[in-house]
């Protein structure tokens, strides 16, 4: 895992989960990571008859405000699993 400097304060992971659930509030989301890069998996019924595609693009409008900037607390997910169950 590389270093990623960050003005963040705080648990990088509970704020991804928190950003999620407030997007799409039957999530339920495992956040795992650190320095900048972070693996997810988030399972809801929001995702039931969209594609793949169209399911990850909402996680991602939900963290995108994590993601914004030179010094962003998230500069990578490396891994992105979306569930219906």
């Amino acid at each position: 895992m590389s270093d990623h400097p960050t003005d963040f304060v705080g648990d990088v992971c509970a704020a991804i989960r928190e950003a999620i659930t407030a997007k799409i509030p039957d999530a339920r989301v495992e956040a795992e990571g650190g320095g900048g890069h972070y693996s997810i998996v988030v399972t809801s019924k929001e995702f039931e008859g969209k594609t793949m595609l169209a399911s990850q693009r909402l996680v991602y409008g939900a963290i995108a405000h994590l993601m914004a900037g030179d010094r962003a607390p998230v500069h990578a997910v490396d891994s992105l699993k979306t569930k219906t169950s």
